[in-house]
């Protein structure tokens, strides 16, 4: 079971609501081009109402198997989560989509024990190498967090979980790395 509580998940769903109804006014104008990609990945309903998930990232494609998309720059193969202009590692400004390994190995972490009101501690943040190299600075969850559960280089995986949902049903998809093995 995830360290989330009912409190944190309502924080989240009601800043999750807000941001959903900046996004309906701003409507995409159909006379150019759009080229961002998808802001969620969901089925919609035969009504076109609501989708009925959508990541809490851009960069969390909720597929089966769920994943993460990462901007590798097409010169040295650095990665990053965030939209970049130009790559941080050589310069380059060209990049293209990555998937990202799912599992991976526990680099550096620090168990939190002071955090906002409505943040339920403790919880593990951490950084987790994944196979393919990639960086990703993300939480550890369904593990009790301490030092006898979470140690540096254990095998972790990719797990998503529900962190809110907004008044019309639709959930908001979160995600960080449990131990495997």
């Amino acid at each position: 079971a995830s360290s989330f509580t009912a409190g944190s998940a309502k924080k989240i769903s009601s800043s999750f609501r807000a941001e959903k109804r900046e996004l309906n006014r701003s409507k995409p104008n159909h006379s150019e081009p759009s080229h961002s990609e998808p802001r969620h990945s969901s089925t919609m309903t035969e009504n076109n109402a609501a989708p009925e998930q959508v990541p809490i990232v851009d960069y969390l494609n909720l597929s089966d198997p769920p994943f993460l998309l990462a901007h590798q720059c097409d010169s040295c193969g650095a990665r990053f989560f965030d939209r970049r202009n130009a790559c941080a590692s050589c310069g380059g400004r060209s990049f293209s989509k990555a998937q990202v390994a799912s599992q991976g190995v526990l680099e550096a972490f620090s168990i939190v024990h002071r955090a906002a009101p409505t943040i339920p501690v403790p919880y593990v943040s951490a950084i987790v190498k994944t196979d393919d190299g990639t960086s990703v600075r993300t939480n550890i969850i369904n593990t009790p967090a301490d030092p006898e559960h979470v140690t540096l280089g254990m095998r972790v995986a990719l797990a998503t979980y529900e962190a809110g949902e907004d008044d019309r049903g639709t959930k908001c998809i979160a995600f960080g790395f449990e131990p495997i093995g």
